[in-house]
């Protein structure tokens, strides 16, 4: 399928981005969902439809009034007019497409492995595709007065930060700054936006840069697909069988890929229950407490690729009715319950609208016994 940018989502994505670089929120979830919240409110009251204001900053956070000089910084060379472009990662045949690899010593490729470890946008890469993002990164020194990208301008790469401080710029304001870590750069390359800021260096240091190409082959190509797999789980699980598409794609998103090995507890009988699990790949087993001998337990049922467990976490607060073990090496996809409620609202309220076809599910797979929760 085909990526339209609907009127009015540069400037929505550009208001929101200021937002967040104004208010540093630790949240970014939180932030989010309320942001929209009052733009939305605001949006029925007025009629107007740019962003919202939360607060305004402190004295100390508008460091500097007058925008940063264009002409004297030294700037890194970036390629223009690719705006226009769109990506579709669907249609995209990268089949004949070199990977690309930087070569790196070892101190470099520990200092990158230690650099990207928390970068949000690489959660959903598995390890193959994670070690195509390390090999395709290539490493840039800065100096102080480096712009590494300006507002504005069309997106050329994906920045991590190695090390050192970049201050952040929005209309020639100064609304924050990285100290030694973060990234930047990703909204221009997903929805081929301009620039939200611009970021300076304010002193020597290093960066690691994924380009544009690459970032779409192994990033949002790998995601696309991630996410249809998930929504195909999630559509398969009867008490969300009610959601609406674009809910699904929500819950999508907020997936995490858990590996595990053979034998491995998933899910301890009497432990609190936190979320549910979507097999990717592998087999468990279900197994619970011998009634007649608590030090025993008995197999109920074997799960494999596509199939589910634990989704009465999503529905109660009770304890986990089975244990639930791997068979070999297993991939599993875990929704938070508190994820859950946060993209959703209560989770009641969801399964309420087809809780019948949940209850013909568990009787069929374990009779009077009930589901594993």
């Amino acid at each position: 399928m085909n990526f339209e940018i609907p009127p009015g989502l540069t400037d929505l994505l550009q208001d929101f981005t200021v937002a967040v670089l104004r208010e540093k929120p630790d949240d970014l979830t939180e932030f989010a969902a309320n942001y929209f919240t009052k733009l939305q409110e605001a949006n029925v009251k007025s009629g107007s439809k740019r962003g919202v204001t939360f607060s305004e900053p402190d004295a100390a956070d508008d460091v500097d009034d007058e925008p940063p000089p264009e002409i004297a910084r030294q700037r890194m060379t970036r390629r223009k007019s690719v705006c226009a472009e769109r990506y579709d990662p669907e249609a995209d045949d990268d089949s004949n497409d070199k990977k690309v690899v930087f070569p790196k010593t070892d101190e470099q490729r520990t200092r990158l492995a230690a650099a990207v470890e928390k970068i949000l946008i690489f959660r959903a890469l598995d390890k193959q595709q994670m070690q195509e993002v390390l090999d395709a990164m290539f490493e840039k020194k800065t100096t102080d007065g480096d712009h590494i990208i300006d507002q504005g301008d069309d997106g050329d790469n994906f920045y991590v930060i190695d090390s050192r401080k970049f201050d952040i710029f929005v209309g020639g304001n100064k609304v924050g700054a990285y100290d030694g870590a973060g990234s930047f750069g990703e909204l221009a390359l997903m929805y081929n936006t301009p620039r939200a800021a611009t970021i300076v260096a304010t002193s020597p240091g290093a960066i690691w840069a994924l380009d544009r190409k690459s970032f779409r082959r192994i990033v949002l190509k790998n995601a696309a697909k991630k996410r249809k797999m998930y929504e195909t789980l999630l559509d398969g699980v009867s008490m969300l069988k009610s959601l609406e598409p674009y809910e699904r794609m929500n819950l999508a998103d907020a997936l995490v890929s858990k590996t595990y090995s053979d034998g491995d507890c998933i899910i301890k009988q009497g432990a609190e229950a936190d979320g549910c699990y979507f097999i990717e790949e592998g087999t468990v087993r279900i197994a619970m407490t011998n009634k007649d001998d608590p030090t025993k337990e008995m197999e109920v049922a074997r799960l494999s690729r596509g199939q589910y467990f634990g989704e009465l976490a999503l529905l109660t607060n009770n304890p986990r009715a089975a244990s639930v073990y791997t068979v070999g090496e297993c991939r599993c996809a875990f929704l938070d319950v508190n994820a859950f409620e946060r993209l959703l609202g209560p989770c009641m309220d969801i399964m309420k609208r087809n809780i019948e076809h949940y209850d013909e599910e568990v009787n069929k797979l374990f009779g009077s016994q009930g589901g594993p929760k």
